[in-house]
């Protein structure tokens, strides 16, 4: 038995370090795109709405590659994958700086959706499969901090290059490829996963394939039941986030009417609070469980609300916003550990991704509903309702799910329930 205090080793600190890097370099290109938005529109001329295509195409490719390269991780291991896909979402991101005209830049969006749906669902895999079973919740509360922790990097960054430096939208493109090659470099130190090489001697021996797995009707409805329950997860997050910043600096549709400069300081401030609330539930996770840990932060958005959507002084929306991201955040600390202990050893290169990211693309529809909402009620009331539906369907669908806290994937046994 391992104590609680032990460290990792090597080996596993360098798969942890890669995943996270991984992840959070994704977010960063991610959200890079939704902060120059205009510039580029500006740039290529073209409308804002044309411009909304570009995360579309993104998160509607990130099933794919996460399919792909999690079917391809499950037949050879996850470490030659995830180099091959560090590879090509870096490189993509890269020669974003340098995309002559808006059908380039789709089509480069659309191919970095693929590598970006294939990093989550591998690294997650790999890490969790690495770390000790007792602290896994804590890793991966950690570990899914990497996503606020990108979007943090990609706000400060907007700052210094475009706030202070004055230079164009594609310097921010291009500082993408750094921290993604040292993940890289990480990366290459790595060595196979245990628990894929155990389970695929024995898939072999007992002649058993991975098709035989996921045809189970238990693992089917388990993943049918998955992919809702990342959707309610995606709305939550994508609630607390995609509109925020158009409410800050809007004028209209009662929004608080900041500068940019201001609002984005907010943004940098409430990406703090959603590392905070995931490491603090993360960790909480291996004490009270994932369902217990999820609904924690789920029950605690709600009486946030009225603070992040209503408040009408800089203070105190930075206040609430801080607040709300530690609460939702917290909730999605548990969703590595979660969904890798969800699924079976022989699958589990695609399953916990493509339930990921197949929630993603339904949670797709947010922004323009909660647009559409904002012109007929206001930012306030569109935030408040979307974000207050999502966390109160979270809760539920939690409640009368399955979690199997701590397994131990060297002896695999079956969750009780969907």
């Amino acid at each position: 038995m391992r104590s609680a205090g032990e460290r990792l080793d090597t080996d596993q600190r360098s798969a942890f370090a890669a995943s996270y890097l991984g992840w959070m370099m994704d977010a960063f290109d991610y959200f890079i795109l939704v902060l120059v938005y205009k510039e580029i529109a500006d740039d290529f001329g073209v409308s804002l709405d044309k411009m909304a295509y570009l995360t579309t195409v993104t998160l509607v490719m990130r099933p794919v590659g996460a399919y792909l390269f999690g079917i391809w991780a499950d037949k050879i291991g996850r470490r030659t994958p995830l180099i091959v896909d560090v590879c090509l979402y870096s490189v993509i991101g890269f020669l974003c700086a340098f995309a002559p005209n808006y059908w380039v830049l789709f089509v480069l969006r659309l191919l970095y959706g693929i590598g970006m749906g294939g990093e989550w669902g591998l690294g997650a895999a790999l890490s969790m499969e690495k770390v000790p079973a007792h602290r896994r919740g804590f890793f991966s509360g950690i570990l899914q901090g990497g996503y606020a922790g990108g979007y943090l990097l990609a706000s400060v960054a907007f700052l210094v290059v475009n706030s202070w430096l004055g230079l164009s939208w594609r310097y921010l493109f291009a500082l993408s490829i750094l921290p993604a090659f040292v993940s890289l470099i990480i990366r290459l130190n790595v060595r196979e996963s245990e628990v894929w090489v155990n389970t695929k001697a024995l898939l072999e021996k007992n002649k058993t394939s991975v098709r035989t797995v996921f045809l189970n009707p238990k693992v089917l409805r388990r993943f049918v039941f998955l992919v809702i329950l990342m959707a309610a997860f995606n709305f939550l997050s994508h609630g607390t986030q995609d509109l925020y910043p158009t409410f800050l600096k809007s004028d209209e549709n009662r929004g608080a009417g900041l500068d940019a400069a201001t609002a984005t300081w907010i943004a940098v401030i409430y990406n703090v609070g959603a590392i905070i609330g995931g490491f603090v539930l993360g960790w909480a996770s291996d004490r009270i469980g994932r369902k217990g840990a999820i609904l924690v932060g789920a029950v605690l958005t709600l009486p946030i609300i009225p603070i992040f959507a209503y408040s009408t002084t800089a203070g105190m929306l930075c206040l609430g916003s801080f607040l709300i991201q530690a609460a939702t955040q917290g909730a999605w600390a548990s969703v590595p550990a979660h969904l890798s202990e969800m699924s079976p050893n022989a699958i589990r290169g695609f399953y916990p991704g493509v339930t990921y990211q197949l929630g993603n693309v339904i949670a797709a529809l947010n922004l323009p509903i909660q647009q559409h909402l904002s012109e007929r009620w206001g930012y306030p009331m569109a935030l408040s309702v979307t974000v207050a539906i999502a966390a109160v369907a979270v809760a539920v669908l939690t409640l009368v799910g399955a979690q199997a806290t701590a397994v131990d994937f060297t002896e695999e046994t079956e969750p009780v329930g969907v």
